[in-house]
């Protein structure tokens, strides 16, 4: 029987990979998306053999692109992260570094037109309500308009250089909960350990990494080895996410964990980000975001450990196991607390491949 063939762009974005495809090419009805995504990737072996996934949660995101029907925005942005090892697919979180690839992929995909050298995508990312502004470079060079991906800009945990891509993120507070603090609280104690619930592009949870024996400076190979420190969180993100409202996560990638340690490299704070099950090889980007928000807030947990400047906008360097990442935060602190009017980031992406994945007939 013949199999069934799906448009679709692969593309790495920021330090993430995986297929972008047109929403409409795709099953409406999520148990069946998820069977279609499962299949594309290979979910539920650790090599995703029988799939275009790499074996890393970072290789087995999925971008779902449409054009927009809100006032404000030009692409609906959905986001699925399949999972590597199991048949499963957590629609609940989003993903920035896949995000940096979604405004080259709709105008590869001819979901949104080249508006001149340089092309303004304006992004609404549906998973979690964030409004994100794309600046994407779409130059002629005396030849038909396209993106470019050659430049000079480099993004740690990714090799060699790339064509830069500026990410400004807003309406990122609450973006599941409706809430900064989700609990009430900029700092709870649960299960005798201080953590700060906090959800700004991403709902996290953030510790300080002393106190889970570790410095907050060792590599992820060395994290992703050391079981006890998985045995020792997991159960208080599952907790931490039921004080956060958003239910049972013990299946959920949402919220996601950070680790904090006073920084080493000149920068404003040193972390480790979990997805949740395994280690992050550099640093997510709305992760990036929800930590720097942390360190801007007033009595977290990262009090007496992060080194901020005194200055706004605020250029926030978070030191990871590959190197750094840079967040520009337009903010203010109020009677209210703390308000973040937008944050922007610099990421890169790069077109891999054009074609049609395939899936078995039966599907």
């Amino acid at each position: 029987m013949k199999q069934r063939e799906i448009p679709c762009v692969l593309m790495r974005g920021g330090t993430s990979k995986g297929p972008y495809f047109n929403r409409k090419d795709l099953p409406e009805d999520l148990d069946q998306l998820s069977e279609v995504l499962i299949a594309a990737v290979g979910a539920g072996h650790s090599l995703n053999i029988d799939g275009i996934g790499g074996g890393s949660a970072v290789t087995t995101k999925v971008a779902m692109l449409s054009q927009s029907n809100d006032d404000w925005a030009d692409i609906d942005y959905f986001f699925a992260q399949v999972s590597v090892d199991e048949r499963r697919v957590d629609y609940s979180p989003t993903c920035g570094n896949i995000l940096a690839g979604v405004g080259p992929a709709a105008i590869e995909m001819g979901l949104m037109p080249i508006m001149g050298e340089t092309t303004a995508v304006k992004i609404l990312s549906t998973n979690t309500g964030a409004r994100v502004e794309a600046i994407i470079e779409t130059p002629s060079n005396n030849e038909v308009a396209h993106v470019n991906y050659q430049g000079a800009a480099s993004v740690n945990g990714v090799p060699g250089t790339a064509a830069p891509i500026v990410l400004n993120f807003k309406d990122v507070i609450g973006s599941k909960t409706g809430k900064l603090f989700p609990t009430g609280n900029a700092m709870d104690m649960i299960d005798g350990i201080e953590l700060t619930c906090i959800d700004v592009a991403m709902p996290m949870v953030i510790g300080r990494a002393t106190d889970f024996g570790i410095t907050g400076y060792e590599t992820r190979e060395e994290l992703d080895k050391n079981k006890k420190l998985f045995e020792l969180f997991e159960p208080l993100r599952i907790k931490a996410g039921e004080l956060m409202g958003l239910g049972d996560v013990g299946k959920s990638v949402v919220p996601k964990f950070g680790l904090l340690a006073p920084p080493k490299e000149g920068g404003a704070i040193a972390a480790r980000y979990f997805m949740p099950w395994t280690a992050h090889p550099a640093f997510a980007v709305t992760g990036s975001i929800c930590t720097g928000s942390c360190l801007l807030a007033s009595n977290t947990v990262a009090e007496g450990l992060a080194v901020t400047p005194n200055e706004n906008p605020a250029k926030i360097k978070i030191e990871h196991p590959t190197g750094s990442i840079d967040v520009i935060f337009d903010y203010g602190i109020d009677k209210h607390g703390f308000e973040l009017h937008s944050a922007g980031l610099l990421r890169t992406s790069r077109k891999l491949f054009d074609g049609k994945v395939c899936i078995p007939a039966y599907i």
